[in-house]
């Protein structure tokens, strides 16, 4: 079982197969599966800033509620 936390959590403003538009920060991508592991790792139509998060223990910490919470923190932070 996955964490879905960076699926969730942050803003994606580049077309993400089903959500040309992207998404809003706190809405579930379309491609995070019920076992919150991402449908398309691995392939080419992952957006880029997927490919770049590197989740580690200093974003995550160790459970999904500390992830979200991060996450969430990062995004409000950083949000123009």
């Amino acid at each position: 079982m996955g964490c879905g936390a960076c699926c969730i959590a942050p803003s994606i403003t580049s077309p993400i197969p089903g959500m040309p538009n992207g998404k809003a920060a706190g809405q579930r991508c379309v491609q995070l599966g019920d076992d919150n592991l991402c449908l398309i790792f691995g392939q080419p139509e992952r957006p880029q800033v997927c490919l770049n998060f590197q989740a580690d223990e200093g974003t995550c910490g160790k459970d999904n509620a500390t992830a979200f919470s991060n996450l969430v923190y990062l995004e409000d932070i950083t949000h123009v």
